[in-house]
């Protein structure tokens, strides 16, 4: 047991934190399979830049958890090189802004060999990085860019937002012959809860609702999920019964959740911390519309972050990103 855990009144569940829960995901998986090793900028002996895999150099060595030198594009290619010749890389990069120095790679390499092959090359890399804002971290490590890489075909792109599925999500990533990004957002790993010891591996084609409703559909994913659990419980306080839907997997969209739950609610308030214009909110947006046009009985609502560089002053920060109230205010324009 580590630090980071106790035992719970529950011999069911145990407490744990979201970076915990990484790192046990990341030793699990080098255990099980010789062919998986973990790479990236101080991934080794720094611990990593969050802490995810704090330790594990110790208990695997360089040659399995390797500290890569500062090119994103250089490293990222290197893992692809691996997973093309058999191996079952992961590539940590520090935050999602870096991951725009390895964007060749990614699109132009790991998303289209497969294709551009004719089937014969597959590129089963897992590619981690963190996301999101609220740390005051000014622009260059704050932005939510998942929404691109939902746009590029031929990867399959997922946010964690519990504890669980920080766990759970890393093994059935692994086993994807195609190339998956993992988008961690920064504001969860901190995060501590009770983790069911009979968890399994997550189903990475299907988005959960978290928390049931009738009035209207809260759709989210990632360090934006909190946020709208918040909100739920405050609208419940008006007598408005709020369906919270964590996509977990924002490319493929798991379109028949999204539609069920609108056609039960009616309404939708979609929350996403990238920016308003081309968002993956527009995207779902634009899907409801195409589903479930009969079924709405009120415009969709997008809860989104301000068009501008994610400030570093705390005060402009939290009034660039969706907060709580925004949501309510959201949701309670669409009941009316």
């Amino acid at each position: 047991m580590t630090a980071t855990e106790t035992v719970t009144a529950d011999p069911a569940e145990r407490k744990t934190t979201y970076r915990e829960a990484m790192r046990e995901a990341l030793r699990d998986a080098l255990r099980a399979d010789e062919r998986v090793f973990l790479m990236g900028e101080d991934v080794g002996r720094y611990g990593g830049c969050f802490g995810v895999s704090l330790g594990l150099l110790e208990e695997f060595g360089p040659d399995r958890i390797r500290d890569a030198p500062l090119s994103e594009s250089a490293f990222v290619g290197a893992g692809i090189g691996a997973a093309l010749a058999g191996m079952r890389p992961v590539v940590e990069i520090m935050t999602v802004n870096f991951s725009l120095l390895a964007l060749d790679q990614i699109l132009n390499n790991a998303a289209t060999l497969l294709h551009m092959s004719g089937g014969q090359l597959a590129v089963p890399i897992v590619i981690r990085m963190t996301t999101g804002a609220g740390r005051q971290l000014a622009a260059q490590h704050s932005h939510s860019l998942e929404g691109w890489y939902a746009h590029i075909p031929g990867l399959r792109v997922l946010a964690p937002a519990t504890i669980a599925d920080a766990r759970h999500m890393l093994a059935p990533a692994l086993a994807d012959p195609d190339p998956v990004l993992i988008f961690e957002h920064g504001s969860l790993y901190n995060a501590s809860g009770d983790l069911p010891v009979d968890a399994g591996p997550v189903d990475l084609d299907h988005a959960a609702i978290r928390r049931p409703g009738t009035d209207i559909s809260l759709i989210t994913y990632g360090g934006s999920l909190p946020k709208a659990l918040t909100a739920a419980d405050e609208l419940a306080g008006d007598g408005i019964s709020a369906e919270a839907i964590d996509l977990r997997t924002l490319r493929p969209l798991d379109d028949a959740t999204i539609a069920a739950s609108v056609a039960r609610t009616h309404r939708a308030v979609i929350v996403d911390e990238g920016w308003r214009t081309g968002s993956l909110a527009a995207e779902i947006s634009a899907r409801i519309t195409e589903r479930n046009f009969y079924d709405l009985d009120a415009p969709v609502e997008r809860v989104c972050s301000a068009e501008v560089p994610i400030p570093y002053a705390r005060r402009l920060e939290e009034a660039a990103l969706p907060q709580v109230g925004d949501i309510v205010a959201a949701a309670r324009r669409a009941v009316g």
